[in-house]
């Protein structure tokens, strides 16, 4: 997927290699949250090797996080292609925070060659709820189907059905490594390339800083990598991938809540802003 290897990557791959494994069925027992609430970082390499250290740590009190192993692979390529309207609807809903929001996308898990097809909805409460149904092989994300599966879904949640124009806009590949502890699920990626689904231009974020998310099952409780995070002078960011990446692929479209992440995720893809410096 990758030309070179960033060093985000190769900071991804010792942190869950220094970890105890857990198979995927531990995972899922131990943190499923298809239901959850959380906080995205960007975390500078330098930090993440420290944070992860801490964390996986077995002296840990109440025990260490223990990386996902599946196969003996402890990071794995993600490739997600993300579906809107022409006019971007889901793009400008969450850019305005206007309720209901919902995201819907094509997961393929590169090293296992499975896809499914998810919804992720945003409840009132800020959680976030990810529905899922697998795709064969041949199966069309946006069959009558799944398109079924996604209108049910829709109406049972905001009594909306699903939009009728969707069609893929972008494509996100990246490595990600998961840890699990205390009901508690982390995930951290690096090495994201974003692509335009339909003009085919790319951007590469920069290899400096691994995208951290903490999810946890109930709101309003900060989980041991949001307090760690905090100790190290990490605030959480705006970031999602299709938002973000959207972003940073179509400059006049930066403005938002996730402006300053993209800024810092994809230097130079977005111009500066007027009065900022340029020199550095």
């Amino acid at each position: 997927m990758l030309n070179r290897t960033p060093v985000a990557v190769r900071a991804l791959a010792r942190a869950a290699l220094a970890a105890r494994p857990v198979g995927l069925d531990g995972t899922d027992t131990e943190a499923p949250l298809l239901r959850h609430h959380g906080h995205s970082y960007l975390v500078p390499v330098e930090l993440f090797q420290d944070f992860a250290a801490l964390l996986t740590d077995p002296r840990r009190p109440g025990g260490p996080y223990r990386a996902l192993s599946v196969g003996g692979r402890r990071w794995f390529g993600y490739r997600s292609t993300h579906y809107d309207t022409p006019a971007l609807r889901t793009f400008h809903d969450h850019a305005q925070e206007r309720a209901p929001r919902f995201g819907i996308r094509e997961r393929l898990y590169e090293d296992s060659g499975k896809r499914q097809l998810e919804l992720k909805v945003r409840c009132a409460d800020g959680g976030t709820v990810k529905h899922r149904t697998l795709l064969g092989e041949g199966d069309h994300p946006l069959d009558d189907t799944r398109r079924a599966f996604v209108t049910g879904l829709l109406r049972g949640t905001y009594g909306i059905g699903a939009p009728r124009e969707l069609a893929a806009r972008v494509v996100t590949e990246y490595r990600r490594a998961t840890f699990v502890a205390d009901g508690q699920r982390l995930t951290c990626d690096a090495g994201l390339v974003v692509r335009d689904a339909g003009q085919g231009r790319a951007v590469r974020a920069d290899g400096g800083s691994v995208l951290v998310e903490t999810k946890a099952g109930a709101p309003g409780r900060p989980t041991d990598a949001d307090r760690l995070l905090a100790r190290f002078g990490v605030a959480p960011v705006a970031f999602g991938k299709y938002c973000g990446g959207l972003a940073a692929l179509r400059p006049e479209l930066a403005a938002g809540p996730w402006e300053d992440a993209v800024r810092t995720l994809f230097p130079g893809a977005v111009p500066p802003r007027e009065g900022d410096s340029v020199s550095r």
